[in-house]
């Protein structure tokens, strides 16, 4: 088991960690979490200690891919890890964001539709000896997710202490919800000739 591998690993635990932290009933066996509030918003220190976690998670992402390729050390076996990481880190705290209320559930149900559709069309272009390659209107679309995520985990700081109202956390949410259409019709129109090919 390579580096990459290894923090692909380490990426999915700490995705079941995030998910354990935000879904447990801690108040039933006694425990809590303080909440702050600074300038008139009420910070969950629950949140904050999820976020700072999916920010380590998020760029050990980064960083195993840099490695493999780096040092040559992709492998299928890893490919396969960081995708199911990618989709345990991500789609589950979307779920629990909207379950909590803090997304509209449209968000999710969108994210989540497309990397089905897209993660199905890589497959049939595999099967046919094709690769399908990122395209730029979907690592927007990750770039804005990400951010918009974790700022949602620190409650909108430090845009909501300007005062304005501006909601930045989910204008870049529903603005990765944008991209994401997008890119999911994108990736269908650059790849619709293998898709209904009759080639094996």
């Amino acid at each position: 088991m390579n580096l990459p591998t290894k923090l692909t690993i380490v990426r999915i635990i700490m995705a079941i960690m995030i998910i354990i932290l935000m879904l447990f009933p801690f108040y039933e066996v006694g425990l809590t979490f303080p909440e702050y509030i600074i300038s008139g918003v009420a910070i969950s220190s629950k949140y904050i200690i999820a976020g700072i976690l999916f920010m380590i998670a998020s760029f050990t992402d980064f960083l195993d891919g840099y490695i493999a390729r780096r040092d040559n050390l992709v492998t299928d076996t890893g490919k396969m890890l960081d995708a199911i990481a990618d989709k345990i880190l991500v789609n589950s705290v979307l779920i629990i964001f909207a379950a909590d209320q803090r997304i509209n559930a449209i968000v999710p149900v969108i994210i989540i539709l497309r990397d089905i559709v897209v993660n199905a069309i890589k497959m049939e272009a595999a099967s046919k000896g094709k690769v399908v390659a990122a395209i730029k209107s979907g690592k927007i679309k990750t770039a804005s997710l990400m951010i918009g995520m974790v700022l949602i985990f620190a409650s909108n700081l430090p845009f909501e202490l300007i005062g304005s109202g501006i909601r930045v956390d989910l204008f870049f949410m529903y603005f990765a919800t944008i991209m994401s259409l997008i890119s999911l019709y994108e990736y269908f129109n650059l790849n619709k000739k293998i898709i209904f090919s009759n080639e094996k």
